[in-house]
């Protein structure tokens, strides 16, 4: 075997690779911006990072070096540059899946047991049992791969570990860093509105040929909005969707037969919803101004579709009241947002640069307390899982609660 030595990011970098070649060949190799969503996953990986684009074009330029990556361009029309792990050739590991199964999940998540790795390599390589995976570790310790390590006390199996660098534990890895909750309005609130609106702008062609069509592979997420759309037809009472972007939610409300209008603050998401959903009306504005409908005393539900997840922590009790202020009694406020502790930084999207974003996530607990706080009650919240083949990098938290 060749002597490889890999940091922590080079040992992310490679296996979140050799993972996505595997698991949505469509998409790879993969673009930088890709590569980033790769390494950053909330699922399948331990510990869960949040490397920039500075710091994973950086390693992989090294990887390259190193003969265990290459850089090619994209031939799709577009010159953008794209990543392509080797490790797989230097290791010898095409003629067998699955060691390259078992190497990459060892890469991604540290030591396991066999059992743990028969469960996660499943996607990459199926193992019919648990001594299956014992005979092809053992196989790859006899090439210099793998080795077993001590059993821990209390635990029923050795984990085996990698060798091809210093494997981070939960017992190594670095103590995460003060997250700034306030990091969007570090200039200004108007410079972050401004970013926001620009940002969308310039993707807003692009965000909605990829996913105006999303709701049909989201079962939940339709279950949730079917179920607000009933309900506001029953009551007769309009709805609005602040922050629509390209409108698809807006609409699926309107096929329901809710009367369903979408607010957005980019002109040029406006514009992308007017032209797919001509039936529908959307407005530019800012939810922070919402006002109540004209013909009706209240909205019947008001949906923030993911359109809170710019704003600073400080920010959030403001906008979660001004939304709950002008629903009718009995009416609805249904939220969307990214679960968890991070705020997560992008200058691109699509492949498309940006101006720099701030994506800010939350905790349940946090986002019940303000809605409590609004004066709302009958608070739902449901957390579901990131979904790997859709390029998910969060959970997400979804809430639904009632104007009194």
């Amino acid at each position: 075997m060749p002597e490889i030595e890999l940091d922590a990011l080079d040992q992310r970098i490679l296996g979140s690779l050799l993972e996505k070649q595997v698991t949505v060949p469509a998409s790879y190799p993969l673009t930088l911006s890709g590569l980033r969503s790769a390494c950053n996953q909330t699922s399948s990986r331990e510990p869960v990072s949040d490397y920039d684009e500075h710091t994973l074009e950086h390693a992989a330029k090294a990887l390259k070096d190193a003969g265990l990556l290459r850089i090619v361009w994209s031939d799709s029309g577009r010159r953008t540059l794209k990543y392509h792990q080797v490790l797989s050739d230097a290791l010898g590991l095409e003629e067998h899946p699955d060691r390259r199964a078992l190497l990459t999940v060892l890469l991604l998540r540290g030591p396991q047991a066999p059992g743990e790795l028969r469960s996660r390599t499943d996607r990459l390589h199926h193992f019919a049992h648990r001594d299956d995976v014992e005979t092809c570790l053992s196989e790859m310790a006899q090439a210099g791969l793998v080795r077993r390590l001590a059993r821990r006390p209390g635990d029923r199996d050795h984990r085996w570990i990698h060798l091809l660098g210093d494997a981070e534990t939960e017992e190594s890895a670095p103590t995460p860093a003060a997250v700034d909750r306030e990091q969007p309005v570090a200039d200004s609130p108007a410079a972050r509105d401004d970013r926001v609106r620009g940002a969308y702008d310039i993707v807003a062609a692009t965000y909605t040929e990829r996913l105006v069509d999303e709701l049909d592979e989201l079962p939940f997420e339709r279950w949730l909005l079917d179920r607000v759309a009933d309900d506001a037809c029953r009551e007769r009472l309009p709805v609005v969707e602040v922050g629509c972007g390209p409108g698809h939610v807006t609409a699926h409300l309107h096929e329901r037969g809710a009367d369903a209008r979408g607010l957005d603050l980019s002109p040029g998401m406006v514009s992308e919803a007017r032209s797919r959903f001509p039936d529908v009306r959307y407005d530019v504005g800012d939810l922070r101004r919402l006002m109540r409908p004209e013909a009706a005393p209240g909205w019947g539900a008001v949906l923030a579709w993911y359109s809170l997840i710019h704003l600073a922590a400080s920010e959030l009790p403001g906008a979660v009241a001004a939304l709950a202020r002008p629903i009718a009694p009995g009416g609805r406020l249904v939220l969307a947002l990214h679960a968890g502790t991070e705020v997560r930084t992008a200058s691109s999207w699509f492949d498309l640069e940006i101006p720099t974003l701030d994506v800010v996530l939350h905790e349940p607990h946090e986002v019940v307390r303000l809605v409590e706080q609004a004066g709302l009650v009958e608070v739902e919240w449901y957390r579901r899982g990131a979904l790997a083949h859709r390029g998910e990098t969060s959970e997400r938290l979804y809430l639904i609660a009632s104007k009194p």
